[in-house]
This record gives structure tokens, sequence and C-alpha cells, in this order.
């Protein structure tokens, strides 16, 4: 089973995230594991109070000055929870995700949770920090929506599969997927719910032809159906191997085949169950390509009302380097 042992979260004060603190403090726990939060003070912030301060533009006194200020902040937010487990703070100046995602590369973190921040028309026009986050941390990022729930009673796992591929049901992106879903079920006490997003991609075309019976194109629909759902149950043999089957018997998790395009059909999905997290891969070549990446990121998260985990494939590399 996944579990983790150096989580970072990432203060959002813009939203209430007492919710979310008290859930990152409890999985800390559950899986003793290091805990530390950091803030980030924005750059033109020190700046405007550096040009304000006595000692004039590019006095240290001011960025000195609000670094205390956050940490006194952060003291006050993690006061209650520091005689459960020791809680590193930190605060850090420059650009949020930039700060967030070297923090990552410099010490290893294996899990970065944020709160999810309600993107405005400018971040949704040129990227809030929540996506940055989504599509360069190298770490499975997840983020919170507020309020937060102290445990998870449904748990939906979307995962990607190629029938084309023989060794789809092995993809290391869907273990690690399958692993962590099936742990925080596990943990919470909580349904595990999986799904896999699928079109039969020739279909509107046979539609669209003459000649073409409309028994046909529903036999042609339903075979590739059933051909996404062997694939699907497949890879659930494997994750009975993968977690032992005593374990998966427990979980008993139940399969979803929705029709369509990911970015249509998963959310919908989710509000259905009543999903209080869904677990995904961050880029992918079929089934979820999309989802959680590029245009469609926004479109997603403004749909979903429950917290995202997000996990980047094997072989990721981060176009952040550290110390730049």
């Amino acid at each position: 089973m996944k579990d983790f042992k150096n989580i970072l979260y990432l203060n959002e004060p813009s939203v209430d995230q007492e919710s979310a603190i008290a859930r990152a403090v409890s999985l800390a726990e559950n899986n003793q594991a290091d805990l530390t939060i950091i803030d980030v003070i924005p750059a033109q912030v020190v700046t405007a109070a550096s040009e304000l301060s006595i000692g004039g533009p590019g006095s240290s006194a001011a960025r000195k000055a609000l670094e205390s200020e956050h940490l006194k902040a952060m003291q006050t937010m993690a006061q209650s929870y520091q005689e459960r487990l020791p809680i590193q703070l930190k605060v850090f100046v420059g650009k949020t995700y930039l700060e967030a995602i070297r923090a990552v590369l410099k010490n290893g973190y294996d899990l970065l949770i944020k709160p999810a921040k309600n993107p405005s028309w400018t971040s949704r026009l040129f990227g809030s920090d929540d996506l940055h986050l989504l599509r360069k941390c190298p770490c499975p990022v997840w983020l919170m929506k507020a309020p937060e729930k102290a445990n998870y009673k449904r748990v939906l796992a979307a995962v990607d599969l190629d029938p084309s591929d023989p060794h789809a049901s092995e993809h290391d992106l869907n273990r690690e997927i399958l692993e962590l879903a099936a742990s925080l079920a596990l943990s919470d006490f909580a349904s595990l719910h999986i799904a896999h997003a699928w079109e039969a991609l020739a279909e509107r075309m046979l539609v669209s032809r003459g000649g073409v019976s409309a028994e046909s194109v529903t036999n042609y629909v339903e075979r590739e159906k059933e051909r996404r759902g062997n694939e699907l149950y497949q890879l659930a043999e494997k994750l009975g191997e993968w977690i032992g089957r005593d374990t998966y018997d427990y979980l008993s998790p139940s399969f979803h085949l929705p029709k369509g395009p990911a970015e249509k059909v998963i959310a919908p999905l989710a509000a259905e169950l009543q999903a209080d997290l869904v677990v995904m891969g961050t880029v992918v070549r079929t089934g979820i390509s999309g989802l959680i990446i590029g245009n469609t990121a926004e479109a997603i998260l403004d749909q979903l009302k429950c917290s995202v985990l997000a996990i980047k494939p094997p072989g990721f590399q981060t176009p952040v380097k550290f110390g730049e």
C-alpha cells in the first residue's frame, strides 16, 4: 500500500484552509510522516514594502519584517497541532508555484498539499498557481476544496487504458493512481470507485457515412465498450495482486465506463457518485488525455466539487530548475 513520508503543505491565505490543514496533519500522523508548511510572499510585495521603508529601495529590513509577520501568522495557524506532531514552518519570497516546486526538488517531498483557489478570469487566462503546480510539480499534488472533509466516504480513481497496448494494465501510472486511491479509501473506510472514460473513435464518421446501418454502428460501439471493459477488469485483477487479495476483496471496488471525452464525463460521474476525492494522472495519451492539463484544466477544476489528487507519469521531468 502507498503512503507518504515527507509532506509539504502550501499556505493559501485567500481561502478558509482550517479543514485542509487538519486533513494534512491527520494524514501526516497516519503515515508517520514529516510535515512542513510553507508560505510564499510575492516578490512585488517585498519590493513595494522596501520602497516605502526607512531604508529605501533594497532595504532588507522590510523583507525581514514581512517574513517575520508571515511566520507568526503560520505559527498561530499551526499552534493547535504542534502537540500532535512537530511541524516545520518556512517563509519564502518569489512566485508561489516556483518556490513550492523548488522546495520539493531540494527537500524531496513526496506530496504537496494546497487548498484549491477559486480562479479569477486573469488566472484562467495566464495560469493560476494551482495549474502551474499540476503541470510542473514533480510529486503528487493534492488540491483540497474547502471545506475539506476529515474522512472521505467515496474515492474515485480515473485511469487511462489503451487497448492497442498489450501491457496497458501494467502501466506504472495506473498502478500509482490505484494504489494511492485504494490506500486512502482503506484508511478512511471509504468506498473505492474506478473509472475509465472511453470513446468509439470512428462512431461519428460511421454515422455520417451512407451505407452503414445503424445496427452495424451500434454493434461496433458495443464491441468497443466491451473491449474497454475487459481492459478495466484486467487492471482490477492487477490491483488485487498489488494490494493483496484480502484487501481488494474488502474494498470491493465499483467500476464505471462513462462514454465520452474525459473533460465532459468525469466531473459529472464524480458528482453523481458524490465523490470526496478524484485521483488521476496528469499527462497521459488516451482515455483521460487532457483531463487536468492544458485548455480543459480550468473547466475540469471548476466542475469538480471535490478535492483532486493529481499524479505525474513515470519519468516526468519538471521544467523548473532548483536554484535558477
